[in-house]
């Protein structure tokens, strides 16, 4: 069973519960007819410049491949054992980009770091 988490590029003053209701629409197959956010384009190039997605690997974090990129969101479905200086780098991409991050085992809505010591 993979460890699920998603990054999502909301607006300014989006809460968890808007990053829940953005989840479960992605899940229900309704996607926004957007162009991508630069913020999840750029947080997309920096995790799979360290991690590739394309061609999938045995020796890559990612137990699904290629990564599902929509406009707003980057769902990575990660083998349980990947070591936590993956989950370190997601965090910390998704701080760098200002992404929310959704954690699929619980539920719970991380905002970025940069974000939460600001607030």
């Amino acid at each position: 069973m993979s460890f699920d988490l998603s990054v999502w590029a909301l607006p300014d003053g989006a809460t968890p519960a808007d990053v829940r209701v953005a989840v479960e629409q992605c899940r229900a197959g309704r996607h926004t007819d957007r162009h991508p956010d630069p913020r999840v384009v750029g947080f997309y190039r920096a995790i799979t410049a360290t991690y590739p997605d394309r061609p999938s690997r045995p020796d890559t974090p990612w137990e699904v491949a290629p990564l599902h990129a929509a406009g707003d969101h980057v769902e990575m479905n990660l083998f349980p054992t990947c070591t936590d200086q993956v989950l370190l780098d997601i965090e910390r991409l998704a701080g760098e980009h200002g992404l929310m991050l959704f954690d699929a085992q619980d539920g719970s809505v991380y905002p970025p770091p940069t974000r939460a010591a600001a607030g």
